[in-house]
């Protein structure tokens, strides 16, 4: 069964940075859209980014444009997220996702927990 796994997780320190990492099992999901979710304690879950099969093609939530860079590399399955400037509200689970249409994400990884301390 194809899998996503997240890593890089953890306690951090707000204003700090991490970087999140996802390892996708098979080559086949370098051909499909990715994206990171994420859900805070009591909320749903909520979209961070994403970025296409081409490599380029970003999108990122308003809580979190000025400060993530989702990016990706083909050539490890992997798909990265680094938020800089943490602040407690991103305290999450995150979430890496894959999906081939546009919006849809029927791929989901186990998550990987990230607290911000204030």
């Amino acid at each position: 069964q194809a899998q996503l796994i997240e890593s890089g997780g953890g306690l951090v320190q707000a204003g700090g940075s991490l970087r999140l990492s996802c390892a996708a099992s098979e080559p086949r999901f370098t051909t499909m859209n990715m994206a990171w979710f994420r859900r805070a304690p009591g909320k749903e879950r909520e979209f961070v980014a994403s970025i296409l099969s081409d490599g380029v093609t970003t999108t990122y939530a308003d809580s979190v444009k000025s400060r993530a860079t989702i990016s990706r590399d083909n050539t490890k399955n992997t798909v990265f997220l680094e938020i800089h400037t943490l602040k407690p509200e991103d305290t999450a689970v995150y979430y890496c996702a894959a999906g081939v249409y546009s919006g849809t994400w029927p791929y989901w990884g186990q998550g990987t927990q990230v607290t911000v301390s204030s």
